[in-house]
């Protein structure tokens, strides 16, 4: 196989139950990067057992993972899921459209959840604001924190995300909208995560107070 149409960064820590279902539906010409974030349960064997190409990454954090794979990455084109099968790799097609046509300079995701109890009340209010206050601070037109997201790889490391922890998203769109990108917001499913897994971030309240403060760090 060639150059792929594009590198698709998975952030993982613990989803060994979730990967058969995250890249059961990898799309034509795309190449996979598990970026194995510090994980005790096989993430990493599963990954590779699943064809995807496997990077290590030992300091913990969202961003640190994700930047991980953006360095990992070859293609010019770089797109990012969660690795928790709450979306669909398959959903990603349309946002490279997008991006490869010129319409936008990154295309978003926003969650629509495919039933009710899926998107925790405390995960979306936090959401819900901090969207509005990227809108607020850069007249960008998103209602979520780009939790599926596809760009050009040079356009994403050029703008040097500094944050390595759950602030990424935020630090990400406050410096495109600095930037002048057009960035195009799309609806997704969003589903619930996979059987035994647990989210790092709305599973708990405790780990929706530590994203606040990641975002607090980044918005001073």
């Amino acid at each position: 196989m060639g150059m792929s149409t594009c590198d698709v960064v998975i952030p993982c820590r613990d989803e060994a139950l979730a990967l058969p279902a995250v890249l059961a539906h990898v799309p034509d010409g795309w190449h996979v990067i598990v970026v194995d974030n510090g994980s005790t349960d096989g993430t990493a064997d599963v990954a590779r057992s699943l064809g995807a190409h496997v990077v290590t990454e030992n300091r913990p954090g969202y961003g640190a993972a994700v930047h991980a794979g953006m360095l990992a990455a070859t293609s010019e084109f770089v797109a990012v899921i969660d690795g928790d099968a709450s979306m669909r790799l398959t959903e990603l097609v349309p946002m490279l459209d997008l991006v490869r046509a010129g319409t936008a300079t990154m295309a978003v995701g926003r969650r629509r959840p495919v039933r009710r109890g899926v998107w925790p009340w405390h995960a979306r209010a936090g959401t819900k604001l901090l969207a509005t206050m990227i809108r607020r601070r850069s007249a960008m037109p998103i209602h979520d924190l780009a939790p599926m997201r596809v760009c050009r790889r040079d356009d994403l490391l050029a703008l040097d995300v500094l944050d390595r922890r759950f602030g990424y998203p935020l630090e990400l769109m406050l410096k495109a909208a600095r930037a002048g990108w057009t960035v195009t917001e799309i609806d997704v499913s969003y589903g619930p995560r996979a059987a035994g897994t647990r989210s790092k971030v709305s599973g708990s309240l405790t780990g929706t107070a530590r994203v606040a403060r990641d975002f607090a760090g980044v918005l001073r």
